[in-house]
């Protein structure tokens, strides 16, 4: 199962009781980190994220809100005695501002850790259990979100059917990876009769800081849940596309596009949230 735990989505300017954009993605025993703002250690202890599960990083962008908090979790890591490589994906200068802040201090690593420069949208991760993929966003500086799909699970098995039948358990494995079962006497029983198709695989989309560009739409197409940075209300339109953001409005609207057959979208999370918004959000 895909799941999502947000642990900051704050804009740059610090909150009370809010904090920079940082989330987990779970699936299948391991969680994979996108972006690591300040506070990004402290909320994985409020939420119970386990860090040991954490064996991949991708930070979208190298404005400080997003990575700021890295240094400190890959340090932390270290003091406790992580064996398991990491590796991390990000734009290329990440790999010298780490490697830098590690020599500053000293440091050595109890673990591997593995830097994979982000130079152009594509596979990053695919295994039999889940793909990852990266895509840029239209920011002020090499900007890139992510998408997390699911892959298709095994075929379910149609116990009363397969019971009926008198299949054999040794071969229920076999039935889930859709082949067909011949009796002792020869028959074919058709998998169809006795499994039914597993569920789709959720699809997760991470839409990093991005003016509203539906170009966006072909990388997050078919998408479950989206989360699409929000750094302005609307009327700072320009503001926002001036400075490379998107504007609360901008980002629902699209969903809504989405949500009507554009993309097939069933949610949407709005992020980066200013402190004088959230007031204004308050008072309406």
């Amino acid at each position: 199962m895909l799941s999502v735990t947000i642990l900051g989505n704050n804009s740059a300017v610090p909150a009370f009781n809010r904090h920079p954009t940082s989330q987990v993605v779970s699936h299948d025993g391991t969680n994979y980190l996108v972006d690591c703002g300040e506070g990004t250690q402290i909320q994985m202890i409020k939420y119970k994220i386990r860090r040991g599960k954490i064996t991949h990083i991708f930070i979208s962008h190298l404005h400080g809100d997003h990575y700021f908090g890295l240094v400190g979790l890959i340090n932390t890591f270290s003091l406790l005695s992580h064996k398991q490589e990491m590796h991390i994906y990000a734009p290329a200068p990440l790999q010298q501002i780490i490697e830098m802040q590690l020599k500053v201090a000293d440091n050595t690593l109890s673990y591997p850790l593995y830097f994979h420069t982000l130079t152009e949208p594509g596979v990053l991760v695919d295994n039999d259990k889940i793909k990852i993929s990266c895509f840029r966003t239209t920011h002020r500086i090499e900007c890139y979100g992510f998408v997390f799909e699911e892959k298709e699970g095994k075929r379910k098995l149609l116990i009363d059917k397969v019971n009926k039948l008198e299949i054999p358990v040794s071969f229920f494995s076999s039935l889930q990876a859709g082949l067909d079962y011949i009796t002792p006497k020869g028959k074919r029983i058709p998998n169809a009769d006795v499994t039914a198709d597993p569920e789709r695989g959720k699809k997760y989309a991470f839409c990093a800081d991005t003016r509203y560009e539906e170009g966006i739409i072909e990388h997050i197409y078919g998408a479950d849940m989206i989360y699409h940075e929000t750094t302005y209300l609307d009327n700072m339109r320009d503001k926002a596309f001036e400075r490379f953001h998107s504007t609360t409005k901008q980002a629902a609207e699209g969903s809504v596009n989405f949500i009507r057959g554009i993309s097939c979208t069933k949610s949407s999370i709005l992020n980066l949230y200013v402190p004088k918004d959230i007031l204004r959000l308050h008072s309406h």
